[in-house]
């Protein structure tokens, strides 16, 4: 990023945030302050859970406690930045600090594609090989694949602020977002951008394709599997055992899909701002939720924790 009238030329960034009125970044800083408060006491809840519980010490829970570790790290990226936002009148942030919150973001981001999809996985195997299920899920295996998501949304995530961070930056240093968003940035540069928008829709929407086709093979053989079963009361107790990874997942890839992967006539900044909110900010303190609410041996193991 040396010389030759590069990104040098710009030191700072400053953010033009959700909105410029007083009242409603009063109102905002309240709301957000509540989610990523919720998000922090939810996931770090479920990792002490999980942690804790001896029933919770399977391959399932396992994965659960990285995507609630995922969710608290993937939330710390931009909510405290724009949270400081809400209460000062020039938001701005280093280059480096750019930098290092879309490089973080985007790992993040990743990781949690293929933790999603290794966690359908993991159901599939629990489903339709269940006497060799902690055979094929070893300590080895879950541990191997938690690390192959991490090095995967860390390689690609290297790839795109890169060469994001190659570009010029010599005009306008205005943000259109409340965090350093890769569009956002190409938006601002003076570069031909068209190789970062090639990357941008070929490496992401390979990882799309990859973690959604790998959910999709999974639950096809579960529902196979399932649909087998003869008792109707088997059946839906087994079913129940995915239901709170399918709405996370349909949650998250949906949002990101919705976002990323539409006509060129629709997109707007504005309205990547209010999308990203959704996805930054609300997922991972949706996640907490979903796997609390909605599975059976978390309820109670978290019963059995409020009366010890």
């Amino acid at each position: 990023m040396a010389g030759d009238n590069r990104t040098t030329e710009v030191t700072e960034f400053i953010f033009v945030g959700l909105t410029e009125n007083p009242t409603l970044q009063s109102i905002l800083f309240t709301f957000f302050l509540a989610v990523y408060s919720t998000t922090l006491v939810g996931n770090l809840s479920m990792i002490v859970l999980i942690s804790t519980e001896p029933r919770l010490r399977t391959p399932m829970y396992y994965f659960l406690g990285n995507l609630s570790f995922l969710d608290i790290c993937y939330s710390s990226v931009t909510a405290p930045k724009t949270l400081v936002g809400f209460l000062e009148k020039r938001k701005s942030i280093s280059l480096a600090g750019c930098a290092s919150q879309l490089y973080l973001f985007l790992a993040l981001g990743t990781t949690e594609c293929f933790l999603l999809a290794v966690m359908a996985y993991d159901r599939y195997v629990a489903i339709c090989n269940p006497l060799l299920y902690m055979i094929i899920m070893s300590p080895r295996v879950c541990v191997s694949l938690v690390a192959g998501s991490y090095v995967i949304g860390l390689l690609h995530s290297m790839v795109h602020t890169g060469f994001t961070f190659n570009l010029s930056f010599c005009g306008s240093k205005e943000i259109n977002h409340f965090f350093c968003s890769i569009t956002s940035l190409l938006s601002l540069s003076c570069s031909d951008t068209h190789l970062n928008e090639l990357l941008i829709f070929n490496l992401a929407g390979l990882i799309e394709i990859i973690t959604i086709l790998s959910v999709l093979v999974s639950y096809s053989y579960i529902l196979s599997t399932i649909f087998r079963i003869r008792s109707t009361h088997r059946r839906w107790k087994t079913f129940s055992t995915c239901t709170s990874h399918l709405t996370a997942v349909t949650i998250f890839h949906g949002t990101i899909l919705s976002l990323h992967f539409r006509p060129t006539s629709s997109y707007s900044l504005d309205q990547e701002k209010m999308v990203s909110v959704f996805y930054t900010v609300v997922i991972p303190m949706l996640n907490p939720l979903i796997y609390s609410l909605r599975n059976q041996d978390v309820k109670d193991a978290l019963k059995d924790l409020m009366k010890k």
